[in-house]
């Protein structure tokens, strides 16, 4: 499922939070590396990466669960680095919830507005609790036990906790990865619409990909504890900066080739088995140069003649898996110098090739422009 916001994003250029230089070492253990970011107020931003890449150390450190081992960290200004988790603009949702199962949901969502001081008046939590309710689409539930409720119901709880203190920036880990998918395609709408609702800068950890690239304005992808390419959804998709990204976001065939001349802001590739390639070239590139070219499985095409057009380069391949997916079949080939490539073959061009199943040998084409050159991890 793609999600889509109803009204555009309610955010601009002002910073509110900031990494400089910021490490965190465990032992021997460097968990993040001088970690370089600003956070815009309003945005929905997501640290997207594999386990272990650093992406909860820099969300632990921003909610003050961990203390920076170098650098600084800032929100509107203000270096925080030093200040304990309760004394920051920020409220965070875990991926367990952290509810109390002994307390009702009006209990839960107002724990932390009863923890205040000077104390706030009953009716005014009250009338907070209840708002914020209303906000997740739970309004009535408060005199319900939290055992009471499903899944998506306990992660609004959840949420209506950490935004009934009103905070400048809402940390979310994984909230979602407990769900079925059903559920969690729900419950990334209702996150995304409630971001827009609010305005409030959403900061999401997440190793889903699909997750993050539906709902998220910017993406900071890490590796090894370190940065390795921040941008929009479309940008890291289309002009990912190496093998790393590209290899993350989504599916990419990869591929070694060697710069046989350039064009403008293209190049002409040789790849193995004599085959020749025109593909994007984001940075400079020199004939003779060997380089790494990656093209999305959805920019290949499939047919059982050879292309008539010159701006198209094909190659014989055979079909060793294919694997229905309801909107597209995934199609894997072999071919003898290039090894395995992946194709997405769209339904409606099924039509156009009768009788192509596993063991045919098709013609992969592939446009001119079609990929780009990676840069080095």
């Amino acid at each position: 499922m793609t999600v889509s916001p109803a009204v555009p994003a309610r955010q601009d250029d002002a910073v509110i939070a900031e990494f400089v230089d910021t490490s965190k070492r465990f032992g021997d253990v460097l968990a993040a590396d001088r970690l370089n970011l600003q956070i815009r107020r309003g945005e929905f931003l997501s640290f997207l990466g594999p386990s272990g890449c650093g992406k909860t150390t820099a969300l632990r450190m921003l909610a003050g669960l961990e203390t920076p081992s170098a650098g600084r960290i800032l929100i509107d200004g203000q270096d925080i680095g030093d200040a304990p988790a309760h004394r920051r603009p920020v409220n965070m949702v875990f991926q367990q919830y952290a509810l109390f199962p002994h307390m009702t949901v009006a209990e839960n969502v107002g724990f932390g507005l009863r923890q205040r001081r000077p104390r706030m008046d009953r009716a005014d939590i009250a009338r907070r609790v209840d708002r914020a309710l209303e906000t997740v689409r739970l309004a009535g539930f408060g005199p319900r036990r939290i055992w009471q409720m499903s899944g998506g119901q306990q992660q609004r709880v959840a949420l209506a906790r950490a935004i009934v203190n009103e905070p400048k920036m809402l940390l979310l880990d994984e909230p979602m990865a407990a769900l079925d998918a059903k559920l969690r395609a729900e419950m990334q709408f209702e996150l995304l619409s409630l971001q827009r609702a609010l305005g409030i800068t959403f900061i999401l950890v997440t190793h889903d990909q699909q997750e993050a690239l539906s709902m998220s304005d910017r993406i900071c992808i890490m590796g090894h504890g370190r940065i390795a390419q921040i941008g929009t959804p479309r940008q890291l998709y289309d002009l990912p900066a190496n093998r790393y990204v590209a290899d993350f976001v989504g599916r990419a065939n990869i591929l070694p080739g060697t710069v046989r001349a350039t064009t403008d802001d293209c190049a002409d590739i040789a790849l193995p088995g004599g085959l020749t390639v025109r593909v994007a070239a984001p940075f400079p590139v020199t004939p003779g140069q060997s380089v790494e070219v990656a093209i999305r499985p959805e920019s290949l095409r499939l047919s059982l003649s050879p292309p008539t057009d010159p701006a198209t380069t094909a190659f014989a391949a055979g079909i060793t898996h294919q694997t229905f997916l309801g909107e597209h079949i995934e199609c894997l080939l072999h071919h003898p110098m290039l090894g395995q490539i992946q194709v997405n073959l769209p339904r409606q061009a099924e039509r156009s090739l009768p009788g192509a199943g596993v063991g045919s040998t098709v013609h992969v084409l592939w446009d001119h422009g079609s990929g780009l050159i990676l840069g080095d991890d």
